[in-house]
């Protein structure tokens, strides 16, 4: 039952936003005070609440990320005004571009200012707007308590995304009663999770009358954590899956129907599979262009089944079939149970001919012919010495592809990255949010040495608070997939990618300076025993650099805006799968 006006608890407007985070579960927070956002902090101080300082804004925003796909909750950032939260809008869209749940909160210049161009004013509000799932500007007290209730829930349900707060100072500091109940009304926010029974039965038809069904899933399979399901209708149907770059894991790479990672640089067996197929059943996966290569020329024979949460979604890149709007663990769950009054076709020459593309075309690497260290086999070998029990987290580049192909995915939601934005950058601060909202786990930052130098600044926030984190640098001292398409695409001018890093900084003393274990492996003997001394210190972050070969590159590849059909496992050679007929 509310309250009466007169019996509710007067706060002010800061103590409110502090009170009603406590309210909504949180239990950790990213960011860096300023003068906009500061009367928020003085209740903060008391507050059970942890509050992690970050270096730049920009690390607080991918922690709560890194938090919340470690979690599965929500994770907060905080900032200032003007600046402050400029330096969000990165990982804001990080987050938009890969459904993670996350909710900033910034301080605004007081009610009365805005529009004023005043000192340290943005229109933050206006600025995210593509880029967020919802935002507030919030210039009343009260209105503060439903705010934050609101952000909570939208950034959490249908598709998660993130949500901004933005607040003005004088909101902030003046004081009202705060009036705070668990219902949310929300009339206009309504998002489908169960899908609908005669969709999920025209699916199941389609599926069984089919030759060639391949299970294409995505992120959103992580989001909904739909793995179980996932894995017991492949199991039971032995229908092939693919798995996009931000599903890794979510079916063990071991599984023999497991083609892999399907797209640009995906494997020869998934991106196969898409091509001859007869059916796509795409599961929280959008079509994306780094997936598909020239749209027109993907998947030419296929008829589609697309689940996804956001209706937006649905026939946006391709034409469905039959299209479900729901929550992918429902749809699987249903699926498998309508599947199960089928008699599908015989599948197994289907699944044949793939086995067959997978055991031709595995995945390799050759040997650097300047004596330095292969890149994939030092990634590869951390894989082998950690396990797949520890969380994995990458920036993006070369390093990114390999890691995708190399480390052992057997467990899911074990592997953050940016997939949609492709934020350089991501790995350091990513993971410190990882270790903190799974302090029990192991957590491993596969970096490059250009990515790394964007947010290093973070590991001295790790070092002082006590997050272990290790972090890997593959050094080939250029940016390396800029690298690669120089040399593919522009007559091997190599303009502005020589990062020198062989040179400066020098890593380990770097992170010895932040508060830090160094370590450096230049030799392939040297391996083991730097990852071995990393995973026995706990106590502090570790950096491992591994001086690499420069001008290893990432095969297969599809180059950009080509078909599919175009696949290249190395320099000048196609697959022979192009020209074979199942």
């Amino acid at each position: 039952m509310a309250k009466e006006p007169d019996e509710l608890p007067i706060m002010t407007g800061a103590q409110a936003l502090v009170a009603s985070l406590e309210r909504s579960g949180v239990d950790v927070a990213f960011g860096i005070p300023g003068g906009a956002i500061l009367p928020a902090y003085d209740p903060l101080f008391d507050s059970s609440i942890r509050h992690i300082l970050v270096r730049h804004e920009q690390g607080a925003g991918h922690a709560a990320e890194g938090y919340a796909m470690a979690t599965g909750r929500v994770g907060v950032c905080i900032a200032t005004s003007g600046p402050g939260a400029t330096n969000l809008v990165t990982p804001i869209a990080d987050a938009y571009m890969d459904s993670v749940p996350i909710v900033a909160i910034t301080g605004q210049v007081n009610s009365a200012f805005i529009g004023t161009d005043a000192f340290q004013e943005a229109d933050i509000r206006g600025i995210t707007m593509p880029i967020t799932k919802h935002n507030f500007l919030v210039k009343r007290t009260e209105d503060i308590p439903e705010t934050i209730k609101a952000a909570f829930h939208i950034a959490a349900t249908g598709r998660p995304g993130p949500v901004l707060v933005d607040i003005a100072k004088d909101a902030l500091a003046s004081s009202a009663p705060f009036d705070w109940n668990d219902e949310i009304v929300m009339p206009g926010y309504k998002p489908t999770s169960q899908p609908h029974n005669r969709q999920v039965k025209q699916a199941a038809r389609l599926v069984a009358a089919s030759k060639r069904p391949v299970l294409y899933v995505g992120g959103g399979i992580v989001k909904a954590q739909a793995w179980k399901e996932l894995t017991e209708l492949v199991d039971l149907a032995g229908i092939p899956v693919v798995t996009t770059l931000m599903a890794r894991g979510v079916v063990p790479d071991s599984h023999p129907l497991n083609m892999g990672m399907p797209g640009m640089h995906g494997t020869v067996a998934a991106v196969g599979a898409l091509q001859r197929a007869d059916l796509l059943i795409a599961v929280g996966t959008r079509f994306d262009d780094r997936v598909t290569g020239r749209l027109d020329s993907f998947a030419p024979d296929a008829q589609v089944i697309h689940c996804d949460v956001d209706p937006a979604e649905i026939g946006k890149n391709r034409p469905v079939d039959i299209p479900v709007v729901g929550d992918a663990r429902a749809f699987l769950s249903a699926l498998t149970e309508a599947l199960r009054q089928e008699e599908p076709a015989d599948w197994g020459p289907w699944r044949d001919y793939l086995a067959g593309l997978k055991e031709r075309y595995p995945v390799g690497w050759g040997t650097p012919r300047d004596g330095r260290l292969s890149p994939q086999q030092v990634i590869r070998r951390i894989g082998e010495l950690v396990g797949p029990d520890a969380i994995y987290v990458t920036g993006v580049g070369q390093h990114q592809m390999w890691a995708a192909h190399f480390l052992p995915f057997e467990k899911p939601a074990a592997w953050l990255t940016s997939g949609g934005a492709g934020t350089m950058g991501y790995c350091v601060p990513a993971a410190m949010g990882a270790k903190v909202g799974a302090p029990d786990k192991q957590v491993w930052g596969i970096d490059g040495d250009g990515c790394f130098q964007m947010t290093n600044q973070e590991l001295v926030t790790c070092a002082l608070n006590h997050i272990p984190i290790k972090i890997a640098i593959i050094n080939n001292n250029v940016l390396g997939m800029v690298r690669q398409w120089q040399t593919l695409f522009y007559e091997e001018r190599y303009s502005n990618t020589d990062l020198h890093s062989d040179q400066v900084p020098d890593f380990p003393k770097l992170a010895e300076a932040m508060g830090c274990v160094g370590l450096r492996a230049s030799t392939p003997e040297e391996v083991d025993e730097v990852i071995e001394q990393a995973m026995a210190i706990n106590d502090r972050p570790v950096v491992v650099e591994f001086v690499c070969y420069k001008d290893a590159m990432v095969w297969p590849m599809v180059a950009a805006g080509t078909s599919n059909d175009d696949i290249k496992i190395a320099r000048d050679m196609a697959p022979e799968w192009e020209a074979e007929e199942l």
